[in-house]
This record gives structure tokens, sequence and C-alpha cells, in this order.
């Protein structure tokens, strides 16, 4: 039973600490939806995190080394394709994430 203690003291912690960190911004932030500030964040910031995201999920490519970074342009144009194409972003992610697995599972990248 002591073992069990500590990961749902611990759980609880994080519960604790999540759920005002989640709600302060809706509460201090209520009324002030149309805020110019408010409104410009709202349209550059999923590009934004986007863009780091896949920075981030590219910066350990070899280029000099096989495969050559094959699988990750390959699954990357896939993704951005799809999306461009049918603008779903679940379908997109996950046929790119499939395709970048199925690549490198089948041993064809290195």
């Amino acid at each position: 039973m002591g073992e069990l203690i500590y990961p749902l003291a611990m759980i609880g912690v994080m519960a604790v600490a999540t759920f005002p960190t989640r709600a302060l911004p809706f509460l201090l932030l209520r009324g002030r939806e149309n805020h110019p500030l408010l409104v410009y964040l709202a349209r550059v910031l999923p590009a934004a995190v986007m863009t780091i995201l896949v920075l981030y999920a590219v910066r350990g490519i070899e280029l000099g080394q096989a495969p050559h970074g094959l699988p990750e342009l390959l699954a990357l144009g896939v993704t951005a394709g799809l999306h461009v194409w049918r603008g779903n972003t679940l379908l997109s992610i996950g046929v790119g994430t499939g395709l970048y697995m199925a690549v490198l599972q089948s041993g064809v990248a290195g």
C-alpha cells in the first residue's frame, strides 16, 4: 500500500499545479477576447508554434550520412502536402508519422 501512496501524491500535486495554470488565463482575460494583442497572437501563434516544432523535429538530420535525411524529408513533404490538399491536421500528422515510422522500420532508410 505504501508503494501506491507516492504515485498518487505525485499525480495529486501535478493536478493541483496544472489546474490553476490552465484556468488562470481564462479568468484574467475574460471579456477581453477582442483586444488587439490577443487577436494578433491568435492569428500568428499557431504558425509560429508549428514552425518551431518542425525545426525542432529536423534539427538532428545528418545530411552527410546515409540516408541523408530522406525519411524525415519524405515524411515532412507528405505531411505538408496532405495538409494543404485535405486541410485535416489529424490526418496529415497521422499519415506523416506513420510513413516516417514505416520507412524507418523497413530498413530502406539505413
